[in-house]
């Protein structure tokens, strides 16, 4: 009897495919002697709609609210409903005995499976595939050691309340807003407390005003000192501050204190998924969803880090043994760094990262033991790369030791300070870079207590205190994880759609809210956007994947909730100004048109929910560059053909095909085919093979 096995996405399903030696290829799977391949198309069952319960309902009314069915149904997403059809026909077949989840190893890849099982009424033994690497050797030793598949069944369940608490809150909630006060209007479970942290932080900034302030820095003999007392530098008082800075002009300063203080700086543990988004912002400006667009290619494609979606920073106790394969396969690319460490056997330092107890679903993202081709990725693929590998490889070094001299020179009665920060051992900050106040320093290795130094100079500079800054993604991520706000899997998804939503907006790398977005949070009921809620469901969620919670207590309260919510809205006395109108009217229904951002450009919306006119207001910008002054060009439809335009420099290219480049990887790849395949003459050169390949992939 065979097994079906099936992937998340096709591109798993071949790996999977080749390493079990399937090879007959057909549309929708890969057979061979023991297992038939097949895959979803990310979700291929989904929840039903309203209107499928009730064919009203596709009217959005505020009286049909709340929408609340007694138990909720599965349908077949349309666009891939082909797919489900021909796994459908695999499990009908009388030679398929079993079936293999091998879907993404978390709680959303669970629901993808076992959706599609409960829709073809599965009665068959299920297995699971569990493996945090898509490497050939991780596959194979994940299907000699398959899973009884109800040993997820908790989790399972989780995804289900999940799904159904935000459909339920989300749909419901939605629609309350959006026929009540005639906008679209989205609000959840976890998007609306997001978005009411920024609008907390704005609140902030508003509130805030400036204090003047004053600091007094000095020249005293060699040394570069500032005033300081009590640990605070900063002087509120005017008079105070001049009084001071008057009184040490001239004067000698005297060495009251000497004090040298060792630090010992942990190496810090290799990566979760949303430290690796923050560190990945922060340092490279990447969003949190490019972030997992680029490490969900590092995992899929080039097999080159472990599972992407985890929220621990540990490794497994049994993953000792397999830090040397790890080393070898990075000693190629990260030779200098490697080498050390295996002179020292390889020897990780860090003993604690060693943790069963704080790996729950999934270990740290780290290398695997692929070698890395590093002319293969793309920029941003290699920045990202670097930053995990030279995370892990921290473990293999020291601790980043300083020696810091902090010298008290006191000038008639006030008191200065002098500081040295001196690097005794780099240790793990060999690889991963110094921080740049490890750099300065001042002369104080010499300095004797008691010593005394005249005054050369003083200055006093007037300063004003800042308001907090607005929240980039990374400090975003870090207060959704401090509040228990989504998983890992799912924030930069909800920043995505705060932003779709056009609720805030992202400016230079800064999270601003939208009028649209101040409104909102106006409008919807404080438990909602109440951190701590949303908190306190996620943890239920949690403990339900971990067999400690009850499912239906959770779903019963999420229904009890929907209804609260819903009767508000429908009872509140609030009112809603489109921000966006623009003084053109609809030519269909006549009613103004909204101003929106679409994906390419701004666009023209009617106001009116029930007429579906839009229309592009600039012209589309296409991904080719003005050779002129490097921007966007525009993409217009003439006579002569589609061509391109440059408004400021009003540069025109025609449009022509170009033809496909091939990546160093695929260059390789073709090589390394057509050298197998074809014996070449004497005195017909591998560049003649490669040749003949790029000509038929052409």
């Amino acid at each position: 009897m065979k097994s079906i096995v099936l992937a998340e996405k096709p591109s798993v399903a071949r790996d999977l495919a080749r390493v079990l030696g399937c090879s007959k290829q057909s549309k929708q799977y890969i057979e061979g002697p023991k297992y038939i391949v097949t895959w979803a198309l990310g979700h291929l069952v989904e929840l039903k709609m309203p209107e499928d319960y009730n064919k009203e309902y596709k009217t959005w009314r505020m009286e049909d609210l709340p929408i609340i069915p007694k138990e909720m149904g599965l349908k077949l997403i349309r666009q891939v409903s082909h797919q489900y059809k021909g796994i459908e026909q695999l499990a009908r077949r009388k030679d398929v005995g079993e079936f293999i989840i091998a879907t993404d190893a978390g709680r959303e890849g669970e629901l993808v499976a076992r959706w599609i099982l409960e829709k073809l009424r599965w009665k068959k033994p299920v297995k699971r595939l569990w493996i945090s690497s898509q490497t050939d050797r991780a596959i194979k030793d994940g299907f000699k050691n398959l899973k009884p598949a109800n040993q997820y069944d908790f989790l399972y369940q989780s995804a289900v309340c999940r799904s159904e608490a935000d459909w339920l809150i989300g749909l419901n909630v939605t629609r309350a807003l959006t026929t009540k006060y005639n906008e679209q209007l989205s609000a959840g479970r976890v998007q609306t407390p997001a978005l009411s942290m920024i609008l907390e932080r704005e609140a902030d900034i508003k509130a805030f005003v400036p204090k003047e302030y004053f600091t007094i820095d000095a020249k005293i003999g060699p040394l570069e000192a500032v005033w300081e007392k009590n640990g605070e530098r900063r002087i509120f008082d005017r008079s105070q501050a001049e009084k001071v800075g008057e009184l040490v002009k001239n004067e000698k300063g005297k060495v009251i204190s000497l004090n040298t203080k060792s630090k010992a700086e942990q190496q810090p543990l290799p990566y979760d998924l949303t430290e690796l988004q923050r560190d990945a912002n922060r340092r490279f400006g990447f969003s949190a969803k490019k972030t997992s667009s680029v490490l969900q290619n590092l995992y899929e494609r080039y097999k080159l880090v472990t599972y992407p979606r985890t929220d621990s920073k540990y490794l497994t106790v049994d993953m000792k043994n397999t830090m040397n394969d790890r080393l070898q396969a990075l000693s190629s690319a990260y030779r200098d760094e490697v080498q050390p460490v295996l002179k020292n056997k390889g020897t990780v330092l860090v003993k604690k990262v060693f943790n069963n107890d704080k790996v729950s679903d999934h270990h740290a993202i780290i290398p695997t033991d692929e070698p890395p081709h590093l002319g293969d990725l793309s920029a941003d693929e290699r920045k990202l790369y670097d930053i995990i590998v030279r995370r892990f490889l921290a473990l293999f070094y020291g601790p980043y030791q300083t020696e810091t001299i902090h010298a008290v020179i006191d000038v008639k009665g006030e008191s200065f300070s002098a500081r040295e920060t001196k690097v005794v051992d780099a240790g793990f900050k060999k690889i991963t870079g110094k921080d740049e106040e490890d750099s300065h320093s001042k002369p104080l290795g010499n300095l004797i207590s008691g010593q005394e130094f005249s005054v050369k100079e003083s200055r006093m500079q007037k300063k004003l205190t800042e308001p907090p800054a607005r929240f980039n993604e990374a400090d975003l991520l870090a207060r959704m994880e401090k509040f228990g706000l989504g998983t890992p899997a799912t924030r930069a998804d909800i920043i995505e759609r705060l932003l779709s939503t056009e609720t805030i907006d992202r400016q230079n790398n800064r999270l601003h809210p939208t009028p649209k977005g101040k409104q909102l949070i106006d409008l919807v009921n404080s438990e909602l956007k109440s951190p701590e809620l949303t908190a306190k469901w996620e943890k239920q969620l949690e403990d339900i994947a971990r067999g400690k919670g009850n499912p239906k207590d959770f779903l019963e309260k999420i229904r009890m909730q929907t209804k609260q919510l819903v009767k508000e809205i429908k009872g509140s006395e609030q009112t809603y100004k489109a921000h966006n109108l623009t003084g053109s009217k609809c030519p269909e229904c006549g009613e103004f048109m909204k101003e929106v951002k679409g994906r390419d450009g701004k666009m023209l919306v009617c106001s009116s929910r029930e007429c579906s006119f839009r229309k592009r207001k600039d012209p589309k910008l296409s991904n080719r560059r003005c050779p002129q002054c490097h921007k966007k060009m525009e993409i217009h439809n003439g006579k002569a053909g589609t061509y391109f335009q440059c408004r400021p420099c009003n540069v025109v290219e025609k449009a022509e095909d170009r033809k496909k480049t091939v990546s160093k990887r695929e260059e390789r790849q073709l090589m390394n085919k057509y050298k197998k395949k074809e014996e070449a003459p004497m005195g017909n050169s591998l560049a003649d093979a490669l040749k003949a390949a790029l000509e038929k992939k052409d």
